[in-house]
């Protein structure tokens, strides 16, 4: 019988994990007890979990112990999201565990991958879509909090931690130096400028195309379903536009303007103010990584973290 093994750490997971034939038998063993398909298996090979179709209506998800939070987080996150919003998210049909790692099987959600439509879409379908998920943005932020507030990182612990690790974190990942010379002063300005006794609300981290799934509908793309909650927290809600606005908007006016208006905002939000606030987000983003910014040459059209601002969004 096939065993999963103790590693150690997440470089080691990440080689293990890229061998699908040192996992798949087992994620089929799984399945079988269950008295689920396991004959064809799909793997999905994005993200950090092991991932699997099981058939057209079912998906098995493990997660290692090294990342068991992430298991703790999505079981919570979708039990407490059900029915709460206006597109699909995965039910949980059954857990498990295996040796020592945690399983969910999820049902199967409908509809292409945004990472895979997105760059096909025309600006103004491209436009509809940041609209719909600011709407979407809004929606889990309504919903009850409930246990979700228990989850770690706790906002008001992880803002003076971010700030304390931030600028050792830009100097790992090589910024060039007048990028560092700049963070001083979004670091400094950090606890005047982010809210940090406002009233929580649910955030994924994570709304990029990777984790959204959208149908044509009567010619046009909308937005049909929200997967992963693996790194769901509680906190400020501008929090969450950050997802979209670096790896979606791409700096265009129509786009940045869709997505907040979605969100909510009035024109009188959307200012200099906001925008300084999203910046010292971003830099503070628990998984902050400015180099994956998708804006072709920003770093040739922004030489400094108040130019990339303006940038990245342009309309404030």
């Amino acid at each position: 019988m096939h065993s999963l093994p103790d590693l150690i750490n997440v470089e080691t997971y990440h080689a293990w994990r890229a061998d699908h034939s040192r996992w798949l038998p087992i994620a089929a063993d799984i399945a079988r007890r269950h008295c689920l398909p396991s004959l064809h298996l799909h793997v999905f090979s994005a993200g950090t979990n092991l991932v699997v179709a099981l058939d057209r209506t079912l998906v098995l998800k493990i997660y290692p112990p090294l990342l068991r939070h992430q298991f703790i987080s999505e079981r919570a996150s979708l039990l407490q999201l059900q029915g709460q919003l206006s597109v699909e998210i995965p039910e949980i049909v059954l857990e498990g565990e295996r040796d020592r790692w945690p399983y969910l099987v999820l049902t199967r959600m409908t509809g292409v991958g945004g990472s895979e439509i997105w760059p096909e879409l025309a600006e103004q379908e491209k436009e509809h879509v940041l609209h719909q998920l600011g709407k979407l943005i809004a929606e889990v932020q309504r919903a009850p909090v409930g246990g979700l507030s228990e989850l770690e990182p706790r906002w008001r612990q992880f803002i003076p931690r971010q700030v304390e690790g931030c600028r050792a974190r830009h100097e790992r990942l090589e910024w060039p130096r007048n990028y560092l010379n700049d963070l001083e002063h979004y670091i400094r300005d950090a606890f005047g400028t982010i809210p940090m006794t406002a009233p929580e609300v649910i955030l994924t981290g994570e709304y990029n195309q990777e984790n959204l799934l959208l149908i044509e509908d009567s010619g046009r793309w909308r937005l049909s379903a929200l997967i992963d909650f693996g790194d769901v927290m509680t906190g400020w809600g501008e929090y969450d536009l950050l997802g979209p606005s670096a790896f979606m908007a791409g700096g265009m006016p129509g786009r940045v303007a869709s997505l907040f208006r979605g969100f909510g905002y009035a024109d009188s939000d959307i200012n200099p103010t906001l925008r300084r606030r999203l910046m010292t987000l971003l830099l503070l983003h628990r998984f902050s990584n400015p180099k994956q910014i998708l804006i072709d040459d920003w770093q040739q059209k922004a030489t400094s973290l108040g130019e990339l601002e303006r940038l990245l969004w342009p309309i404030c």
